[in-house]
């Protein structure tokens, strides 16, 4: 008995020994995180941030430990190839839609301190999440506490002089919101579209439906000016504006207007085009702002070379058709930028993941890799009922959820789909080439070259499995392990 005793032990530890790997590998494959080999330490050249968010919320914008950038390859994973000579569209930013009443919810149902904390989260880059870029609507939209336009009068009435033209509306809410941006994000560009123009410039009387009567092209243009110049004169400088929101869709229950290709042509073309050359304005005219369905749409007014003068891109909404339409826009007039404007998360779509998925697929990747120079959403904030709202609808979702009553926000999925590339991605980046190969099935990615020189990749798996590939930008090299339904921004 005592002869066999030791052995009985070492074979008794070697078991246990060998157990204790196991689970160590079971627990590595349940935690989909495994071990990624790198080369010797001495090959190190640098170090990658990165920035990791879980369809499963497990992580949320979560600043990951940081990668080791060898000068040699970093594994034989799949190899994502970065090519800083090959270069595309230059970036204006990302954000959303500063409308009434998230311009509301942020004056009246925040305490001061709440509200600065929170538009630093907002808007401060190293703070927050750095959102660049904002929508303004032209007067009311239907996400305003009521229904208005810049120059209401009584009807039956005109106002061809515009003596009665007044921001008043928007500086009880919007105008001093926007100050208090601008004193975080003195730089962010701003785009403003009209929902209608005055009712008595339309042929049915109405800021609902209609059509802008031949006779107010012209007090039309003025309009726009004047719009511009007085924002300007309160310290807010619109970068660009549509000419009007949703051209195609003249039904709705708030204000709307029908302005069709040849319309909106002649418009810019004779009107508003000459009205901004003559007075100096360097506000860029940008067209359609509309869904992806209907590509011909800006593609036929660029046609007009004399219309085409006065224009400096096209503007998208993700409601219907396809984001390659974006592409096909740009491959008639590769001169011209593109926008990508809006989109609403709502009660229609509520899984955090497939939100997240879709929202990379189409609105932030998609829409870039087709040419976009900016990825907007829709209400930068609402309420816990989708409001408020004037006679729209109260399933959407803002970018962050003001609760009313006690003024405490909710980031949601909107939130960090921004994140990923409004806190990296600095205006004036350019987008540059990222080449996935075949065997990284449900990949994709995006990459960029900052102003600074650094660079920037998003990228996400959208398949069911963890992926793990090597980054390769010249002689630099690092390697990611990316969970399933994941997205992660990498920078270095």
């Amino acid at each position: 008995m005592q002869s066999f005793y030791p052995q009985r032990v070492s074979r008794i530890f070697r078991h246990l020994f060998m157990m204790a790997v196991c689970l160590f590998l079971m627990s590595c494959k349940a935690n989909k995180s495994p071990v990624v080999p790198d080369p010797l330490p001495s090959d190190e050249i640098g170090k990658a941030q990165a920035w990791l968010t879980r369809g499963d919320k497990s992580k949320l914008l979560s600043r990951e430990g940081d990668l080791s950038i060898k000068t040699t390859a970093s594994s034989s994973w799949p190899v994502i190839d970065v090519d800083t000579s090959a270069r595309f569209q230059t970036m204006q930013g990302f954000g959303a839609a500063l409308t009434g009443s998230a311009a509301y919810l942020f004056h009246h149902k925040m305490e001061g301190a709440t509200r600065n904390s929170t538009l630093r989260k907002l808007f401060d880059r190293v703070d927050g999440i750095g959102i660049s870029y904002l929508r303004l609507s032209i007067g009311a939209s239907d996400f305003s506490l009521s229904e208005y336009s810049l120059d209401d009068i009584p009807v039956n009435q005109t106002d061809f002089t515009l003596q009665h033209f007044s921001l008043a509306r928007d500086t009880e809410d919007v105008v001093p919101v926007m100050k208090e941006i601008l004193q975080i994000s003195p730089d962010i560009k701003l785009i403003g579209s009209p929902w209608s123009p005055p009712a008595w410039m339309k042929t049915n009387g109405s800021m609902r439906g209609g059509k802008l009567k031949t006779d107010c092209y012209d007090v039309y243009g003025d309009y726009f000016v004047r719009y511009i110049m007085e924002m300007k004169g309160k310290g807010i400088t619109l970068a660009a504006i549509t000419t009007q929101n949703e051209p195609l869709y003249a039904t709705a229950g708030y204000p709307c207007m029908d302005m069709q290709a040849t319309d909106q042509l002649a418009f810019i073309k004779n009107n508003l085009g000459p009205k901004f050359q003559a007075a100096g304005i360097n506000t860029k005219i940008i067209i359609y702002d509309h869904n992806w369905d209907h590509a011909e749409y800006p593609i036929s007014i660029l046609n007009d070379p004399a219309a085409k003068n006065y224009i400096a891109g096209s503007a998208f909404h993700g409601y219907g058709g396809d984001v390659s339409s974006m592409s096909s826009v740009h491959y008639a007039h590769p001169d011209r930028e593109l926008y990508f404007t809006e989109i609403s998360g709502g009660t229609w779509a509520t899984n955090f993941s497939d939100n997240l998925m879709w929202n990379m697929s189409n609105i932030f990747i998609g829409a870039i890799r087709n040419w976009s120079t900016c990825s907007l959403m829709w209400n930068l904030a609402l309420d816990q009922q989708g409001g408020p709202h004037e006679n729209g609808t109260s399933t959407c979702r803002g970018v962050i959820t003001v609760n009313s009553s006690s003024g405490q926000i909710t980031l949601n999925e909107e939130y960090y789909s921004i994140a990923h590339f409004s806190k990296f991605v600095k205006p004036g980046a350019v987008r540059i080439a990222s080449q996935i190969p075949q065997a990284l099935s449900g990949l994709i990615a995006v990459a960029f070259q900052n102003p600074d020189g650094s660079k920037v990749l998003v990228v996400c798996n959208t398949g069911s499995t963890l992926q793990v590939f090597s980054v390769k930008q010249g002689q630099k090299n690092f390697a990611y392990s990316l969970a399933a339904k994941s997205v992660v921004s990498l920078k270095w």
